[in-house]
């Protein structure tokens, strides 16, 4: 390569070095740094001479050019010859200093270049630079920038000038008057000093190791002095920070004297510069330097600035930190480090004040405090060793601090002083009790609105975790706190403060105690004597098991809890170990398998209980369950803010008073009970009598005598006689809910106490005192004043609280005796005389409950309490039953939803939480299912059933949707109960089945899709019945009744088909199972159902009417005509689809009549038919022989008449439009809806051909077709407007995929559907794809049905009709593509059509028989050679093809050609490969994508008829190039085509490497790296084509000129690669001048894509 070249190459790059875009720029640069490398001084000389020749260059242009030269010194600095160094030296200098002004981008690009040849050049460099800074003449600012530089670069190198250099500067620095030089200075003299340190530190590396530090004190002194005195003082905060930076690094090389002498001063003047800049940084950075230096030298002068230092340092830690934001971090880190430097010197004072500072209550303050305490402890251990007892005393104060904060930071403290022994200590106990009452935060309450945005916000929730981690670490990584923790954290367990802690203490504990324990520590064993701190194993064991009844609650404290219990058995009993260890774990995998939702509560808690008996039992030492007993009593208190779990803990009391056989305890314990109960809650009303209850089961006696005395004792006093309203205040309030209580009890005890002994008591003991308390004539006085009406007048408000807390007691009590008398009666006879009576008063209470709220338990617990009085004699009478039921149905099933808002609540009234609502609905309706099981028990038979049935009856057909769910999902649950309660001796008729059927399955697709599946699980339970009735075994299982367990899956889906298809097996079933004599009734009874007020049942009951009828009418000839003159009449005015179709059978007797007259009369009716005609004619295609006789009359007339007419627009145009004909519109329409008949599809079959055939032809005639005008004109006067989805196309379109779906053709209608080739089909534009697809479809998946429908379709071809001669030769066209045709011997009349469509008038048919042409290929190819002359013919015409504007003709014959290549013979084609060649190489450049792509797989499928040829080996390397840069090409599908071709053509090129290579790398679904795969190419070329480089270079050179940029793009590549791999020996072959010129010319390109190109091109002239 001659040198002009690359000169030429250079001075374009370097023109091009300012692009506008910067990834030319940076490409730009890299191809210079390339030269660089290659011709280092060449290049270096060429950027020199460009920036001496254009002086007046733009700034930023010679900054790049600066830069490229700074690039290639730092990179090939020992290449670059001597004298060339130093003329870059004198450049770069002259560069920096030309300019007397700063101009920084400029002079700082010049200086870096100087910096970096003097890394290797540093005595020429000094030399040039002191020649600019000579004594007495202040310097350039950069000369001095660039001094200060090479001292940070070259260490070693400068520090020999400096001495020098520093004698020099001195006098200078009084000449500088303006800021930005002595901001060189200052800077430049900070660099020095740190050099100079660097190079004292490292002395072994130094060249001289003589240098000592007292060489530059003098100088460095002097400087100091000017900097100190006169420069800091200025008003320029930047040039202040520099100089501050400047004295601190200088304080380290000034003599000590000197440093002593300045330090007064020193030390105030920098302190006092945080006041006059934001940026503290530099400040406290410079302090920290000139406080090491003091410290270092032994100042004694530093101690009288010690009290001011402090002060100030401690305002500066003080500052928030914004972590965000690095020099704040930077500055409070130097901060600490200057305490920690003065605490070297003075760590007593230092520690007092830092102490004292933290009595100061400001949360900054002691913030700020607390984080030098925190580094003092971390980076001073031995120098605060002493003062550790000191440190724990003063942190007392920060200790109750409100600030979270604060808080915050004494946790880290807290941390710091545990891992440095502070926590064993005296007061160490103090901070392990802050971090646990901080582990029981709980978690932060904003209020709305008051969410803060501070980032230094610490929440409850970080506090909390970050104490819970900081205790976790005390336990398992600071090992000298083991014997602090334990056992001093158990205290921390029971006092209710630190509930929220329980999780991280417990935790810790197991840790610390399994530690113990497996160590055999003997102080694992606890003396809790000795401990008096620490609580007794009593509430120890008492507060972890009533925290594992709630195991999730407190953060998950129940696991946790119960683990501790397990490891601390040994110190609640001996005895407890070896039953805890089995038991304890099985409950632990029970809770960890389960989640707050799932876990049984109940079942958890009777667990729970059963283990604290077994406990108990196990202990078997009275002493100690009595002292249980009495701690847990006294515990109880502590849980007044929680009662469910002080409930749970009455329960543990009961279960332990059972096992505690001193009397005296439990008679106190109970008295104790009963006088401090807070009667007041309801839910420790409830735990007070399940203890009671619980320890009756062992003390009987004392139990009831205890109750009765409790009753007369003075705190009943109070109670002067419940009608008393006027007295009434809120101590009797308090009386009536004691009473409440004792109620409750008596019920319990009733519950528990020995069978044995129970009935004895139920009237002398239990039901009298309930008596006397309850206050009422039922049971003693009469009940009317007591059930008063809700009202919320304050003088009533305490008698209705009062009122419902007694009613509900009495009402559970009752439940609780009846529950227990049948438990006992199974073993012994019982009268219960006041059965009736009870029954009444409930009865009552239920009655007074409003219908519309449900707020009270009093309706679940009166029905559970009946369900267990009504098993007790004696029975009640059928009409004491009825009115039951009816008075618990009604009042149950009218209450509203249970997300109903309470809309007539009070003002005193709470609102119900929504759970605790959800829970009342769930129970009451439990209630009212166990009820009316109760009832049916009594008489399981069909009249029984019946009985409960009616009252519920009426409620299936409410208009509302809860009633009618409450109603079916009880009938459902009853019959169930039925089913499985029965038991057939004698085969009985189960008489009311039909009348149940009918009620129950048009309730099969209620709108509800609850009731939806009790409705068919009612059926599935009937049906079973009836089997059962039958006389079938329990077990047996019938199929039929089975499979309405899928039916019932299916209706969970609201479709409307999906429920009519589920409806009508239904019925089937229902046919099947139904005997004869119960049909009459459940016709009638589905004929009440089609009035229904849900729309979807009145649709099931005509679904299931007509599959009886349809299954079992032949016995029911009598009913016949009266059925069908109610169904015809109804058929106007019902509204429901399928009942309209139900109906609408009749209509076939007419037509099988009278068919010429309906098909007449039909036709007439105006278009579109509205639904009623349509209905008509879905009738009619009912009978599939009547259906197969209108359709050939239809198609018989639509195939002969005029299928629309050319009119004008309108008077003003002169265009013509296409208006169809109504006649055939309106018989296109009546084949649709014929067909939508799904018994149409056997008359659809055997026409299928034609009808396929007719609606083929209708739908091309049909395209682009508008409506007449006057299309409704003759038949109706007042005709409405045409429906906006009304269209001509539309009809046929929709007729023909009713079509394929009646003939069963589903896989076309899917592949149609998917495709979109519906709407092709009507669009004008995309018709002929349409078609396509369709024939594509019909391919596929109905070949055999193609002949026919060939047959049909062929007259056509020759019809007046352009539009149908399209739509024809498009579905003919796609036919060929499949091999179906050959199949079916429809080949030779299908390519007859074609050629004949070869010269057909309209240009697009004969595109598509071209097309069709090519298709041969792909669906015949063994057909291609015996058409070879034809098809060679047809597409050779189709390229030449003049009347062809839009080519598409042309695209179709390349493509076709391509296609057809592939299975020709050679001796077919040989003569022709040069000529088709020569026809397709104008192609490969087309602006159409689509040709461009076609010609170049025409191609690629061309190479095997050339291969061996010479000549086509010549049009191969022709073209490469062109293939080679349409890799690159926009368009994906060229680039997969140039792959291909590439690919086939590959043998034919003449190279093994070029062969191999596109074999590996191009495949269609493969990326290919495209530069890479270019760099390879090039070299395989010039490996094995040198003598074709010429060719290829002026080849690639023409497409420099190409319309698409990634082309031109492309071929700067390969040009560039080309060039960087071609030896210097072929250089001759390529024409360097057009090269050079052609890649200057793209670096001008508007594209940044070949601009980058091409600029990586020419880093390759080297």
């Amino acid at each position: 390569m001659e040198e002009s070249d690359v000169e030429q190459v250079t001075l374009a790059l370097l023109d091009a070095a300012n692009d506008k875009d910067p990834v030319v720029q940076e490409q730009v640069r890299k191809s210079m740094l390339t030269l660089g490398k290659q011709q280092p001084d060449k290049v270096l000389s060429m950027c020199q001479d460009y920036l001496v020749k254009h002086p007046k260059l733009v700034i930023g242009h010679r900054v790049l050019i600066l830069q490229t030269i700074e690039l290639v010194v730092k990179t090939k600095i020992d290449d670059i010859s001597y004298p060339k160094i130093k003329s870059i030296i004198s450049l770069a200098s002259d560069e920096m200093t030309r300019s007397k002004e700063v101009v920084p981008e400029w002079q700082q690009a010049a200086s870096n270049i100087l910096v970096a040849v003097g890394n290797k050049h540093i005595n020429d460099i000094m030399e040039e630079i002191l020649s600019k800074f000579q004594p007495g003449v202040l310097p350039h600012f950069f000369v001095v920038q660039t001094l200060a530089s090479l001292s940070d670069s070259n260490v070693y190198g400068m520090v020999p000038f400096l001495n020098a250099i520093l004698g020099t500067m001195l006098p200078m620095l009084g000449m500088a008057k303006q800021d930005n030089m002595k901001w060189v200075f200052s800077s430049a003299l900070s660099h020095f000093s740190e050099s100079i340190l660097e190079y004292l530190a490292n002395l072994d590396k130094a060249p001289d190791p003589t240098v000592r530090k007292d060489t530059f004190s003098t100088e460095i002194y002097a400087a100091y002095d000017i900097l100190f005195y006169n420069w800091l003082q200025s008003r320029e905060s930047k040039l202040r920070l520099t100089v501050t930076g400047a004295v601190g690094s200088m304080s380290h090389l000034m003599a000590h004297d000197k440093l002593e002498e300045q330090l007064p001063k020193l030390i105030p003047t920098i302190m006092s510069l945080y006041k006059k800049n934001t940026e503290h940084y530099v400040i406290s950075k410079s302090l920290c330097q000139v406080l090491e230096a003091s410290v270092n030298m032994g100042s004694r002068v530093l101690e009288t600035q010690l009290d001011s230092l402090l002060t100030t340092l401690h305002q500066q830690v003080c500052a928030p930190v914004d972590y965000n934001n690095q020099p704040t971090v930077k500055n409070h880190n130097e901060v600490l480090r200057c305490f920690s430097v003065l605490a070297k010197t003075f760590p007593e004072r230092l520690v007092v004040f830092v102490l004292q500072k933290l009595e100061n209550s400001n949360e900054r303050n002691r913030m700020g405090s607390l984080a030098v305490l925190r580094h003092l402890i971390n980076s001073s251990d031995s120098i605060m060793e002493s003062k550790k007892l000191f440190i724990l005393a003063s942190i007392r104060q920060p200790l109750a601090d409100h600030s979270n904060k604060v808080k915050h930071r004494v946790v880290q403290v807290i941390s710091a002083m545990a891992h440095h022994g502070y926590l064993e200590l005296e007061g160490g106990d103090l901070l392990v009790k802050f971090i646990i009452q901080h582990c029981a935060l709980p978690d932060t309450c904003y209020r709305p609105g008051q969410r803060t945005t501070d980032p230094e916000e610490v929440t409850n929730e970080a506090l909390r975790s970050m104490c819970d981690n900081t205790l976790h670490l005390f336990t398992t990584t600071v090992g000298r706190l083991t014997d602090v923790l334990w056992p001093m954290l158990l205290f921390y367990l029971t006092p209710s403060q630190y509930s929220n802690a329980t999780t991280p203490v417990c935790k810790s504990l197991i840790l610390l105690g399994k530690k113990k324990k497996d160590a055999l520590e003997p102080n694992f064993h606890i003396d809790f004597n000795e401990q008096v701190n620490l609580p007794s194993p009593y509430t120890l064991m008492i507060r972890l098991w009533v925290n594992g009844s709630f195991p999730f609650r407190s953060r998950g404290h129940g696991g946790p809890s119960l683990s501790l219990l397990n490891v601390l058995s040994p110190n609640i009993h001996p005895k407890t170990e070896t039953l805890w260890e089995k038991e304890i774990p099985a409950m632990l995998r029970c809770l960890e398998e389960s989640t707050p939702e799932t876990l049984q509560k109940k079942r958890w808690e009777e667990s729970l209980l059963q283990l604290l008996a077994k406990t108990l039992v196990a202990i078997a030492d009275d002493k100690w369950c009595c002292q249980l007993a009495i701690e847990a009593t006294r515990y109880l208190s502590t849980y007044n803010q929680s009662p469910d779990e002080k409930s749970f803990l009455y329960k543990c009391i009961g279960v332990t008073l059972q096992q505690c056989c001193n009397k005296d305890v439990v008679k106190r314990q109970l008295q104790e009970i009963l006088i401090n109960a807070r009667h007041n809650d309801s839910i420790e009303r409830a735990g007070v009598a399940m203890c009671i209850g619980l320890c009756a089961r062992s003390h009987l006696e004392a139990t009831l005598a205890k109750l009765d005395e409790f009753g007369k004792s003075d705190a009943f006093k109070k109670a002067s006689g419940i009608f008393a309203f006027s007295k009434l205040d809120k101590n009797d309030v308090d009386v009536e809910k004691m009473k409440s209580t004792l109620i409750l009890c008596y019920g319990y005890v009733a519950l528990h106490a020995p069978e044995e002994h129970i009935l004895s008591r139920i009237d002398t003991d239990i039901l009298r005192n309930i008596s006397k308390h309850f206050n009422t004539k039922v049971l003693g006085i009469k009940i009317e004043t007591k059930i008063a009406k809700l009202t919320f007048q304050s003088d009533n408000y305490h008698l209705q609280i009062k009122d419902l807390t007694m009613k509900l007691s009495l009402i559970q009590s009752v439940g609780l005796i009846a529950k227990a008398i049948s438990t006992v009666i199974c073993k012994q006879g019982y009268m219960f005389v006041r059965k009736q009576e009870l029954m009444g008063v409930m009865m009552d209470f239920i009655k007074a409950e409003p219908t519309d709220a449900l707020r009270t338990p009093v309706r679940h617990l009166v029905m559970t309490t009946c369900a267990n009085l009504i098993n007790l004699e004696p029975a009640l009478t059928e009409n004491e039953i009825f009115d039951m039921l009816q008075t618990c149905v009604n009042g149950v099933f009218r209450l509203p939803p249970v997300d109903t808002p309470d809309k007539d609540r009070g003002k005193d009234d709470e609102l119900l939480d929504p759970k605790l609502r959800e829970e009342l609905y769930e129970h009451t309706f439990t209630a009212l299912q166990e009820l009316l099981k109760n009832i049916l028990t009594r008489d399981l038979s069909p009249d029984g059933l019946q009985s409960v049935f009616k009252h519920i009856e009426a409620w299936l057909s409410s208009s509302l949707d809860h009633e009618r769910e409450r109603a079916v999902t009880t009938i459902a649950h009853v019959l169930e109960f039925y089913f499985s309660s029965l038991n057939v001796k004698n085969m009985v008729t189960f008489s009311n089945l039909g009348a149940l059927l009918g009620r129950l399955a048009p309730r099969c697709t209620d709108p509800n899709p609850l009731v939806r599946t009790a409705a068919i699980d009612c059926i599935y339970t009937l049906l079973y019945i009836q089997l059962r009735y039958e006389g079938f075994s329990l077990d047996h299982k019938d199929d039929s009744v089975d499979s309405l367990i899928t039916l019932r899956d299916k209706l969970n889906n609201p479709e409307p088909s999906v429920l009519y298809n589920t409806c009508s097996e239904l019925a089937k079933i229902i046919s099947k199972r139904l005997p004869q004599q119960q049909l009459n009734t459940l016709i009638f009874m589905l004929f009440e159902g089609l009035v229904d007020p849900q729309s979807n049942c009145s649709r099931a009951s005509s679904v299931v009417l007509n599959t009886l009828l349809k299954n079992r009418g032949a016995g029911l000839q009598d009913l016949v005509p009266e059925m069908l003159e109610v169904l015809h009449i109804r058929l106007q005015v019902i509204s429901e689809e399928q009942v309209k179709v139900a109906v609408a059978q009749s209509i076939l007797i007419l037509a099988t009549q009278h068919l010429q007259t309906v098909i007449n009369t039909l036709i007439s009716y105006p278009l579109p038919f509205d639904n009623w005609s349509c209905e008509m004619w879905i009738a009619l295609g009912a009978d599939s022989s009547l259906a197969s006789q209108i359709m050939e009359m239809l198609m018989e007339k639509m195939n002969v008449m005029v299928p629309y007419v050319d009119k004008k627009e309108s008077m003003m145009r002169s265009g013509l439009s296409k208006v169809a004909t109504s006649h055939p519109l309106a018989m296109t329409c009546a084949l649709k809806e014929l067909m939508l008949n799904g018994q149409s599809q056997d008359a659809v079959v055997s026409l299928f051909p034609q009808l396929f055939s007719s609606l083929l032809v209708r739908l091309g005639s049909s395209v682009g077709v508008t409506l007449p005008k006057d299309i409704n004109s003759k038949d109706r006067k007042n005709s409405p407007k045409v429906p906006v989805g009304f269209d001509v196309c539309g009809v046929a379109v929709e007729a023909l995929r009713i079509l394929l779906a009646r003939a069963q053709l589903d896989d076309v209608g899917s592949h149609l559907d998917q495709e979109g080739a519906w709407d092709k089909m009507k669009d004008p534009k995309q018709h002929t794809a349409g078609v396509t697809e369709l024939a594509r479809a019909m391919s596929r998946h109905a070949g055999p049905r193609l002949p026919a429908i060939v047959e049909a379709l062929c007259p056509c071809l020759n019809n007046i009709y352009e539009c149908q001669r399209i739509t024809i030769t498009a579905f003919f066209s796609e036919l060929l593509n499949h091999h179906v045709v050959t199949e079916l011997m429809m080949m030779d009349v299908l390519m007859n059509n074609m050629m004949e469509r070869i010269s057909d008038p309209c240009c697009t048919v004969r595109m598509l028989a071209v097309r069709g042409l090519g298709n041969i290929a792909v669906g015949s190819p063994e057909k291609v050679n015996k058409y070879a002359k034809e098809l060679l013919a047809a597409m050779s015409s189709g390229m030449e093809e003049k009347d062809d504007p839009g080519k598409q003709i042309t695209l179709e014959a390349m493509s076709g050609l391509s296609k057809v290549l592939l299975y020709l013979d050679k001796k077919n084609v040989h003569l022709l490969v040069v000529y088709i060649f020569m026809k397709i190489k104008p192609f490969l450049e087309s602006e159409n994508d689509e040709i461009r792509c076609a010609s170049i797989m025409l191609l690629g499928n061309l190479s095997k008829f050339g291969s061996g040829e010479p000549v086509f080996k010549d049009q191969i390397h022709n073209v490469l190039v062109s293939l080679l840069l349409h890799l690159n090409d926009p368009n994906l599908q060229v680039v997969k085509a140039c792959k291909y071709s590439m690919r086939v053509c590959a043998p034919v090129v003449g190279s093994e490497l070029i062969t191999t290579m596109f074999l590996n790398h191009l495949h269609e679904d493969k990326g290919l790296h495209y530069g890479e795969f270019i760099n390879d190419l090039t070299k395989y070329i010039i490996q094995d084509f040198p003598g074709m480089l010429n060719f290829y270079h002026i080849s690639v050179l023409q497409f420099f000129k190409s319309n698409w940029a990634e082309v031109r793009a492309g071929a700067a590549m390969f040009i560039g690669f080309l060039l960087g791999n071609l030896p210097e020996d072929l250089f001759s072959h390529i024409n360097m001048g057009s090269v050079t010129k052609g890649l200057v010319m793209l670096l001008q390109d508007p594209d940044p894509v070949v601009r980058v190109k091409a600029a990586e091109a020419m880093g390759h002239f080297h």
